[in-house]
């Protein structure tokens, strides 16, 4: 099988490539600007393609130089708040690269696009566990291209036959994040806690999240790549976890008591988040296999030793 990663070199992408190199039968080519990706993410092995998602001639090159039989498309702007201040250039990333893609899949017959979407397009929703049949409703301009994927997504498949499998991603946490992206409350936390510092809770610390490693994100996406049909399949643990949980498993990891300090919640914040995943279950047989105390001790370990 030949696929085409885009956005390969980022946080999620490098779990994806870690566990595609693990299979002979696999050919993987890695299409990212390296923005906020690295190249020590991918293996010797696979092809790195340096380039943007908005530039389609670039596109163009990769796609008419292989045969794909299906496109991971990762490669986006994940930061909420960079979003709210520049919504253009974030339409221009996250809609305009993504047409590019879908484009180059039309012309050049690839037959399937599985997709990163986000929590983010259910919004401020309070009837968790969050099922893919809600009604979304995003309260940001990143969560809005991430809707509007989706359509794109579903509308190809039934005027063109591109199969497309829409994962909704929890709060994603792991080894390699950055500190700017959804989820980023782990990665903030183990800077912190790795500079012997205490870290700061806007609010009261019961406020829960679905936190979900990034490793078991890879495996569904991996194990997505035999779907045929148009699919929409929240990624997620099912659990709601407090912050204050989460700092539990942060002092089992360093070691030492956490020293937390508590002020005013912010303006906005969702005080519950959690997915849904029994639709992960029943279509592709998974349930993530990562605790959160261990997920935590191997981000915390990891961070430690190479920032």
């Amino acid at each position: 099988m030949n696929i085409l990663v885009t956005g390969g070199a980022g946080f999620i992408g490098s779990h994806v490539l870690e566990q595609l190199n693990t299979k002979d039968d696999v050919q993987v080519v890695v299409y990212d600007n390296l923005s906020s990706g690295a190249i020590s993410h991918v293996p010797e092995r696979m092809e790195l393609v340096e380039g943007d998602v908005r530039d389609n001639q670039a596109l163009e090159v990769v796609f008419a130089a292989h045969s794909f039989d299906a496109v991971i498309h990762l490669a986006a702007q994940t930061m909420v708040p960079f979003s709210v201040a520049q919504p253009v250039l974030d339409c221009q990333i996250n809609l305009g690269g993504v047409l590019h893609v879908l484009e180059c899949c039309r012309r050049y017959g690839v037959p399937h696009v599985l997709f990163s979407s986000s929590a983010a397009v259910y919004g401020d929703n309070p009837n968790v566990p969050l099922k893919e049949t809600e009604v979304v409703m995003p309260t940001s301009p990143y969560g809005v291209t991430k809707m509007t994927t989706e359509q794109y997504l579903r509308v190809y498949h039934e005027l063109y036959g591109i199969d497309a499998t829409v994962f909704r991603f929890a709060n994603v946490y792991g080894e390699r994040q950055g500190e700017g992206g959804e989820g980023g409350v782990v990665s903030i936390f183990c800077k912190l806690l790795s500079q012997g510092k205490g870290v700061t809770v806007f609010g009261d610390g019961r406020q829960t999240r679905d936190f979900v490693y990034a490793g078991d994100i890879a495996h569904a996406i991996i194990c997505g790549l035999s779907l045929k049909g148009f699919h929409i399949i929240n990624v997620s643990t099912g659990k709601e976890t407090s912050l204050n949980e989460l700092i539990r498993c942060f002092a089992l990891a360093v070691g030492t008591q956490v020293s937390v300090t508590y002020t005013e919640p912010r303006k906005g914040d969702i005080l519950r988040s959690v997915l849904s995943n029994a639709a992960l279950k029943k279509q592709l047989h998974l349930t993530p296999a990562m605790t959160l105390e261990r997920g935590i001790a191997k981000t915390y370990t990891w961070y430690k030793e190479n920032q």
